[in-house]
């Protein structure tokens, strides 16, 4: 089947055009043409509501991803009123897009089958989809949950407050004995308003919000933020800077996921890998911090290039810390898939079908785990991807062992890639001024994250200041699918799966 994309405006990768560019369609059209799109093989990246031309209008966007064409697909509506068509029925991948519109604009989804608020805040324009008016108590976690019914059912609830230094989360799962036949997840307790601090933006702390959306992603999140600067101010990135970008970004999905895959092996009380990875982990912070002095990265990407640059004897220390590195993270993870108890924990626990990863709309590792091959580097590749492709490592058991195994495929094809980088890497050049941004225009940037497909979407005002800044963090689109994994399962293995996903409270929750 294919789509109709006449229906939308092509826009490639850390790319913008004007806004009178983008097709305007009914809401109807709208709905058909996203539903058409979506059973053709495309993904919704971004689905959002930004204000109208006039009092009680709203304009609804929407970025999908045609991985095979390596390109995007926007296309808006304007709505007038307080609610639009839902899709969520036919389109599961847009359910979380369409409550968070709810809640952020008051627009109801009309058909939705389960809308409850994402995170529990109130609508910019007024009175929100559950008739609350501006200023009335903020409650994360509040709202009903499913329920099973049943003499021998019973109900555990986890969270939000968790042992240890953990963000915050409800879980509330219904169980027969020890097995789980549903689990509801509520987030928003680590909601702190930035792409509505974002706006009016570029400013002295836009760049800091970006870094800060999740911290751990640090150079994922900054890297596409200035991206989307430059698409706007129509800027070219000398070769250096995006080779530079490109090592920060692996070295940031090595130190991950070393330190989840430690992580892993302590949840099945493996200490030696448990140990050894935990170690690493610091060490590949510690290569970041020889780039700019901070361990996750703070202050190396800037608009236009970077704010630390990295010279020839840097770049030879790095090298020489990698291949060390990488002898002792091959020797610690290698001691997991020789284990037949780990293998015998990790192998069939939480599988996600690829056809249920497919209709969730997953992404990054868990979607690769389950036989997708979804990786912006090679789908919709920017910057230095463009020039220099890393293979998509994929799995199809879709397990918590393809869920490791794919991360340990991932450290192996980036320490290649950041070790080839340093060999060939390109003098540095010095970059012009970065100049005022587009005004009344939209960029869209998409980055591959450790989690997974990063996005963010600009839109600018008649003075060239965001009026719009919107994020989906690659946890916004894989918390359903933790939800799912556990059917079937036994409790005690939460937090086993959970690890096996490690997505981010943060970056959900804005």
């Amino acid at each position: 089947m294919s789509g109709n994309s006449g229906n939308f405006a092509p826009l490639g990768n850390g790319r913008s055009l004007a806004l009178a560019s983008i097709p305007s369609l009914s809401p109807a059209d709208f709905a058909a043409a996203i539903k058409a799109e979506l059973a053709a093989g495309k993904r919704a990246s971004s689905l959002f509501a930004s204000e109208g031309p006039g009092p009680g209008s709203s304009w609804l966007y929407a970025i999908l991803a045609d991985d095979a064409a390596s390109t995007l697909l926007v296309a808006r509506s304007l709505v007038e009123g307080d609610h639009f068509e839902s899709l969520s029925v036919d389109c599961p991948s847009l359910q979380l897009f369409e409550r968070e519109i709810a809640e952020e604009y008051g627009l109801v989804p009309l058909g939705h089958p389960w809308l409850k608020p994402v995170r529990y805040h109130h609508s910019w324009t007024g009175r929100d989809a559950w008739g609350r008016e501006p200023g009335s108590p903020i409650l994360p976690g509040g709202g009903d949950f499913y329920r099973v019914e049943g003499e021998e059912i019973h109900e555990v609830a986890v969270g939000p407050v968790h042992a240890g230094v953990i963000e915050p989360g409800h879980f509330r799962f219904q169980c027969h004995g020890e097995t789980v036949y549903h689990l509801e997840i509520a987030l928003g307790y680590q909601h702190r308003g930035v792409e509505r601090a974002l706006v009016g933006g570029p400013g002295k702390l836009s760049l800091h919000y970006a870094e800060t959306l999740a911290g751990d992603t640090t150079i994922g999140h900054g890297t596409t933020y200035c991206q989307v600067v430059e698409a706007l101010a129509s800027y070219r990135k000398t070769v250096h800077a995006q080779s530079v970008r490109g090592i920060a970004l692996e070295l940031e999905r090595v130190a991950n996921h070393v330190g989840d895959l430690g992580a892993l092996a302590g949840d099945v009380g493996y200490l030696p890998t448990a140990s050894f990875c935990g170690r690493l982990r610091g060490d590949v912070l510690n290569m970041t911090a020889l780039l700019c002095g901070n361990r996750f990265g703070r202050g190396l990407v800037r608009p236009g290039g970077l704010g630390f640059d990295l010279d020839p004897e840097r770049a030879s220390e790095l090298g020489k810390r990698l291949k060390a590195a990488g002898k002792d993270i091959a020797q610690a993870v290698g001691l997991l898939w020789d284990d037949q108890s780990v293998m015998a924990r990790f192998e069939e626990t939480g599988p996600l079908p690829p056809e249920v990863a497919t209709e969730l709309g997953i992404v990054g590792v868990a979607a690769r785990a389950s036989g997708l091959a979804r990786d912006v580097r090679y789908n919709q590749p920017s910057g230095i991807f463009r020039f220099f492709h890393i293979p998509v490592s994929t799995c199809d058991s879709g397990d918590v062992f393809a869920r490791a195994y794919v991360r340990w495929l991932e450290i192996q094809q980036s320490l290649t890639f950041i070790g080839e980088q340093l060999r060939a890497l390109a003098p540095a050049q010095s970059s012009p001024r970065i100049g005022s941004l587009a005004p009344e225009s939209l960029a869209v940037a998409l980055n591959e994250g450790w989690r997974g497909e990063i996005c963010h979407a600009a839109i600018t005002d008649a003075q060239g200041a965001f009026s719009r800044y919107k994020v989906v963090d690659p946890s916004f689109h894989n918390w359903p699918a933790l939800a799912y994994v556990l059917r079937g399962q036994e409790i005690s293995d939460f937090p086993l799966c959970n690890k096996s996903f490690n997505l981010s409270y943060c970056g959900h929750d804005l």
